[in-house]
């Protein structure tokens, strides 16, 4: 039976609420990584560099997974993927905090913790949305799933800085990854069965196709082809913030406390940001919002880096990006389920997703290697400027159709 004919046992409100939790538990320790850059690097006397590189490794291991995790997902349920995502996510935490050189943290923060994001993450939340949800709740719960990992970036940045002043680094990171286990009772919630209904919405279903058919059709598809590339600049333009900024702003004479509080203050900022968006995608045209958000993000970072730093430019900033931050994947995931419908609905958004941490690779080494080289991060932020510019054009001539499936080319029941 295809994997699209899904049907939960649980109800779609405890559908959400758990699909929610995972996300905000899971997006929390990775939006805190910015806080061990400065502890770690002065224990241990790195450069930028090399904490930006173990990240970076982190932001493209996640979208190089996300497809294969989101194909696992797609053909046998999300609840093994988020089980062992979960694992080895937690795994990562531990082994970052007894990180004593370079290679084991790029094992840690790099390679466990990317490989495990790619598997618990709020994209798989999103992609069992999708499948197992009623389709009138799926834009909303978009819009609350992105939402959810945003409020998690506002609750684990303070509680991060109060546990390092009083714990230290290490037992922090080992908090985090405890917690990062309650996705596993949690994902019990996402598991799915077979039914005779489908699920299926967007174009003609095409019962039989195969992974590659499915690829093959994306990526000859245009305006998906587009949607990817513009989705590149959102992984640059979140990664290099979230990892640099603290230190950005410590550069600045400002306390690490207001480092902290602006990264949360863009998580709840984000929470109402991706729920309009959701409530948006809805109700206006999708590339449209899309090519806003983009340009909006243009216009904030080039105000905050032309105005001298303070407490309140910071968080005024954190406000302004926040409802920008994670407000692009509602419309994303919907214009890839409605282009190619619900059954490889997590691969497809997967493929997106890894162009975006290609993004999110560059803007967070480029970052820490372009501070050594140059002493301040000024290249990277007029870069993340330009490329939302590019990026806002990029989305504009991106059709909002359903790819056209002659009945005569479908493959046979």
């Amino acid at each position: 039976m295809p994997a699209s004919t899904v049907r939960s046992r649980v109800s779609p409100e405890i559908i959400v609420v758990c699909g929610c939790l995972i996300a905000l538990i899971t997006f929390g320790p990775r939006a805190s990584s910015g806080l061990f850059q400065l502890p770690m690097i002065t224990e241990y006397g790195w450069g930028r560099d090399t904490f930006g590189f173990a990240i970076a490794i982190q932001n493209l291991l996640w979208g190089v997974g996300q497809p294969f995790a989101g194909a696992v997902a797609d053909r046998f349920g999300a609840l093994r993927v988020l089980c062992v995502g979960a694992l080895l996510y937690a795994l990562g935490l531990v082994v970052m905090a007894y990180a004593t050189t370079p290679g084991v943290l790029h094992i840690g923060a790099g390679v466990l913790i990317g490989f495990g994001l790619s598997g618990c993450s709020f994209n798989l939340v999103l992609g069992a949305f999708g499948k197992i949800l009623p389709e009138k709740w799926r834009p909303m719960a978009f819009g609350a799933g992105t939402a959810a990992g945003s409020f998690g970036q506002f609750l684990f940045p303070p509680i991060g800085n109060v546990l390092i002043e009083s714990f230290g680094w290490q037992h922090t990171l080992l908090v985090f990854a405890a917690s990062v286990l309650i996705v596993m009772p949690l994902a019990l919630a996402l598991a799915t069965r077979p039914t005779g209904d489908t699920a299926q919405s967007g174009p003609a279903a095409a019962p039989n196709q195969s992974i590659a058919q499915a690829l093959s059709e994306a990526f000859k598809h245009r305006s998906y082809v587009l949607l990817v590339l513009g989705f590149f600049t959102c992984g640059f333009q979140l990664a290099f913030i979230t990892v640099h900024l603290p230190a950005y702003l410590k550069d600045a004479g400002l306390s690490a406390a207001v480092g902290g509080w602006t990264l949360a203050v863009i998580g709840l900022a984000n929470a109402a940001g991706s729920l309009g968006s959701g409530w948006l995608s809805t109700r206006m045209s999708k590339r449209w919002l899309l090519a806003w958000i983009y340009l909006g993000r243009s216009v904030a970072i080039s105000a905050f880096i032309l105005i001298p730093a303070s407490p309140v430019t910071s968080i005024l900033f954190g406000i302004s990006i926040g409802l920008l931050w994670l407000s692009t994947v509602p419309p994303t995931s919907s214009l890839v389920m409605l282009m190619f419908g619900t059954r490889y609905m997590a691969m497809l958004y997967g493929f997106a997703f890894f162009s975006h941490q290609v993004g999110g690779f560059l803007g967070v080494w480029l970052g820490g290697l372009l501070y050594e080289i140059n002493g301040n991060y000024s290249m990277v932020w007029w870069l993340s400027v330009l490329l939302g510019l590019l990026s806002a054009l990029i989305n504009l001539p991106i059709k909002e159709q359903p790819v056209d499936r002659a009945p005569a080319l479908q493959p046979a029941e």
